[in-house]
């Protein structure tokens, strides 16, 4: 089983440490999340300043959100992540709904799903290789909207070439049907976080299942999340704040925070649990910024 972290937000300038010392660990990935109107670190910027400090570890936004950025920035800057990492990079994507990222981006959060969908097709195209059409996937912002001109009549191709041919690792993240079927058409696989084994089987079955009726070869990569402290009481009161705090958009972050683990015991059982239903990796979404989590956390999942 592979196990990854996902990284504290609340102190940004512990996240070189963070990085190393999972990098010298038994982790397979560090996970970074993304929102705009929110005191978070930028997740592209972080993950390639956490790339030159690593080697081993795999690097994943989870997820970004894609909607709010220009898809051929988007491209390149994925793509050029990809390639100074050694292939490391995986592009966790989705939509969210905080209405507040979209007004700030300048973008109609009611279009987000479509905006998706016509943000994919043009990033497989550019990391392909092939032109990219003028407007591609940008056409549905509410500041100065680019009508999308036919295909190859524009500009291009968006360099540079990603390590992975066709570009990086996609994963997408959410639970409604329009996600499975993305992930079936555009995707390598499904990130889902939130739900614990039970339900989470259910969502990777139906991962699976709409894979094989898009007739793809091989299988889905299945990752869980699940959000950890592990520590002295100062270290839980600090994920439980940070975790509270980024939630209450919900009006129920103790819903949220009564799935936060917080001894090895239970750590150790969802990840066996998730491993028993077919995830492929199980991402420890740390919410407090002490490093000494890492060693703790190693332990207890050794």
């Amino acid at each position: 089983m592979n196990v990854g972290l996902g990284l504290p937000i609340n102190d940004p300038a512990q996240l070189l440490t963070w990085a190393r010392r999972a990098d010298a660990g038994p982790f397979s990935a560090l996970g970074l999340l993304d929102r705009l109107v929110y005191d978070n670190p930028e997740p592209l910027v972080t993950l390639a300043v956490l790339a030159g400090a690593t080697s081993r570890v795999r690097l994943q936004t989870e997820v970004l959100i894609a909607p709010l950025h220009n898809t051929a920035i988007l491209a390149k800057q994925a793509a050029t992540l990809d390639r100074l990492s050694g292939g490391r990079f995986t592009l966790g994507i989705g939509t969210a709904g905080r209405e507040d990222d979209y007004l700030a981006a300048g973008v109609d959060v009611h279009r987000r799903g479509r905006r998706l969908d016509q943000q994919l097709a043009s990033l497989r195209r550019a990391w392909s290789g092939k032109p990219f059409g003028v407007g591609s996937g940008d056409g549905v912002s509410l500041v100065s909207p680019v009508p999308v001109r036919p295909e190859g009549d524009g500009v291009g191709p968006i360099g540079p070439a990603p390590v992975r041919p066709g570009g990086p690792e996609v994963l997408f993240g959410g639970f409604v049907p329009a996600v499975f079927e993305r992930v079936a058409r555009w995707g390598d696989g499904f990130l889902g976080a939130g739900l614990g084994p039970q339900w989470m089987d259910m969502a990777f079955r139906d991962v699976e299942r709409r894979w094989e009726l898009a007739g793809r070869e091989g299988r889905p990569r299945l990752v869980a999340q699940v959000n950890v402290a592990l520590g002295p009481e100062t270290v839980l009161a600090e994920a439980r704040k940070e975790m509270g705090d980024y939630y209450a958009f919900t009006g129920r972050p103790e819903h949220m925070l009564a799935g936060l683990l917080t001894t090895s015991a239970a750590i150790r059982d969802v990840v066996t649990a998730f491993t028993g239903i077919g995830a492929d990796e199980v991402m420890l979404y740390c919410w407090a910024s002490d490093p000494d989590q890492i060693d703790r956390l190693a332990d207890a999942v050794a």
